[in-house]
């Protein structure tokens, strides 16, 4: 599926100015409303399509991560991966602060952050820096990981149907090809927290 995805987005903006998508600017501006350079610290989601978009493919992770690349691919929507069991308490969204600790995914060294950057973190441990930017090695996904956790960022305003549909897919993708349990939730202002039992 992944592969297929891959080709059909060659193809599909291989002329395109990622940047310049309307679902791609949802980001951006976003991400300047949060003081983040979207040019510096492009979303997750504008980095993938800029790489497929110059024919360099995508790295083959693992089956979960390519189902959730195939997905985020299809929908144009930035889409986490989180290993649960590694989890010493709740995912958050928040604003960092000062002694936050991010470990960069492949490696080892640390980076401590200041106050004020958008990020998912699990207590002062950070799973994902600039919002939608890098994940950490910490959560990784790996081919032991049993319960995960995907999250998919969007605006009820802009592109709210995408963001459902690829939850919906993603859901309906994992329980047919793993057999596994799923469990679906919506968070937004007026509802801050899913409850994962």
């Amino acid at each position: 599926m992944l592969i297929e995805r891959i080709k059909e987005s060659e193809e599909k903006f291989k002329d395109t100015k990622i940047k310049e998508l309307e679902a791609i600017s949802y980001y951006r501006d976003a991400f300047k409303k949060l003081d983040i350079n979207p040019n510096k610290f492009m979303s997750s989601i504008e980095a993938m399509l800029t790489r497929v978009s110059k024919n360099k493919g995508l790295p083959d992770i693992s089956p979960i991560v390519d189902i959730g690349n195939t997905v985020s691919l299809k929908y144009i929507v930035p889409l986490g991966a989180h290993d649960i069991e590694t989890l010493d308490g709740d995912i958050n969204v928040r604003l960092s602060k000062c002694g936050d600790i991010f470990i960069p995914l492949g490696c080892e060294e640390s980076e401590v952050l200041g106050e004020g950057e958008l990020i998912y973190s699990v207590g002062d441990r950070v799973r994902t820096r600039r919002w939608i930017w890098r994940q950490s090695e910490q959560g990784k996904i790996t081919n032991k990981s049993k319960n995960i956790f995907f999250p998919i960022d969007g605006f009820s305003d802009k592109n709210y149907d995408s963001i459902i549909e690829a939850r919906d897919e993603l859901a309906c993708l994992l329980k047919e090809i793993f057999s596994c349990e799923i469990k679906i939730g919506f968070v937004d202002k007026n509802k801050t927290e899913f409850k994962i039992d």
